[in-house]
């Protein structure tokens, strides 16, 4: 069982307001989620394969790790926790901001990227959580959204992470 803070619109935590995860969350409040995207060098994406029994979108593929913001964590604090309970990698975030932030209508979730070469044999997959791991091209996934076979995320948003994950900031330059 899983306590989730509460946040207000402004994202400022609400005193001694929380919730249960997968049950009634109240008007007005918000939570946080967070999730990573990892890049090797070649620019393909790490994508995990969700579990069966997954409440939502069973068995489709999925960014390479993502999860709620539990009671007292910070969205640092919860990507670390669910990189390592998700696929077995241990990654310091506590000085990484996100790339981007974005809102869903019950709360708010921060996108981070990485670029590492991780070798897939040597992932510690959580069972109940992924069933598999691949790395895929942007064309790839995005056929793959189309196909219905990846979470529903807009196609311009995966291309948009993608782009993030190499610039240090949001203003165009020729690097």
């Amino acid at each position: 069982m899983e306590i989730l803070d509460l946040y207000d619109i402004n994202r400022q935590k609400l005193p001694d307001q929380t919730m249960i995860r997968d049950q009634y969350q109240p008007k007005d409040t918000y939570r946080i989620a967070c999730g990573v995207v990892i890049f090797n060098s070649q620019g393909q994406m790490l994508i995990q394969k969700r579990h069966q029994d997954k409440i939502l979108f069973p068995g489709m593929w999925d960014i390479s790790a993502a999860g709620s913001v539990i009671s007292g964590e910070s969205s640092q604090m919860a990507i670390e926790r669910e990189l390592k309970e998700e696929l077995g990698l241990s990654v310091d975030f506590s000085n990484t901001r996100p790339k981007l932030t974005t809102h869903f209508p019950a709360g708010f979730c921060d996108f981070y990227t990485l670029e590492l070469d991780v070798d897939l044999d040597e992932l510690t997959l959580q069972k109940e959580e992924v069933t598999a791991v691949k790395w895929a091209s942007l064309a790839e996934i995005n056929q793959m959204i189309f196909a219905q076979e990846f979470i529903p995320y807009f196609s311009d948003f995966i291309n948009l992470i993608a782009v993030m994950a190499k610039k240090h900031d949001l203003y165009y330059s020729e690097d």
